[in-house]
């Protein structure tokens, strides 16, 4: 039997393909609008929608028609995996493709929107690297990270050796003594100009 958590749960495929095509589509309008004012010719403002507004058309479509196919192939299939993604991707591709009615241009797009979408979906969806585990702290994972490959700062004085910020025990005094050996100038205590202030 499967457990609790395991179990799929369908989602609502008609309003995420309708917020996705709104979303898409105001992408859309702003690229639009950018070609719109890239033109070479003076167009009015309603060249947005006249003149460059299938850029509009394609970007709600495309982004309608992938969320819509990929949570409707996830609800038929009841499963959460890449082919969700994969199917969308191709149906979405497809979309794009048809701008250049010809079905070479419609299966190469889907294929290639398929491909892309799928794999970047199985290989975990980001673009930050692995999937970092849920259960360790983000700030513990660092502090590990940082005292696994910290070097202690006599080695680090003896790599790099001793100034822009860092300094080991006894720098004042060996600065002190370096600076009286080479110029004959007497550096006064820190805590002695203190002293001297006050008074």
């Amino acid at each position: 039997m499967a457990s609790q958590d395991n179990l799929f749960q369908p989602k609502d495929a008609v309003t995420a393909g309708i917020k996705s095509t709104l979303v898409t589509g105001a992408a859309g309008a702003l690229v639009s609008s950018v070609q719109n004012t890239l033109a070479k010719q003076n167009i009015t403002a309603w060249g947005i929608f006249t003149r460059t507004g299938g850029t509009i058309a394609v970007f709600a479509a495309m982004g309608g028609t992938y969320e819509f196919s990929k949570l409707a192939s996830a609800n038929l299939r009841e499963k959460d995996d890449s082919w969700n993604t994969a199917i969308g991707g191709f149906l979405a591709g497809s979309v794009l493709g048809m701008r250049f009615r010809t079905m070479p241009a419609v299966l190469g797009y889907g294929a290639g929107l398929a491909v892309f979408l799928g794999t970047f979906d199985y290989t975990g969806g980001v673009l930050t690297g692995y999937e970092k585990d849920p259960n360790v702290d983000e700030y513990d994972r660092k502090e590990q990270l940082r005292k696994s490959r910290r070097m202690p700062i006599q080695e680090t004085i003896n790599d790099l050796g001793e100034g822009r910020g860092i300094y080991g025990p006894g720098y004042e005094e060996r600065r002190r003594e370096r600076i009286k050996q080479n110029y004959g100038i007497d550096v006064p205590v820190k805590g002695s100009m203190l002293n001297r202030r006050r008074d």
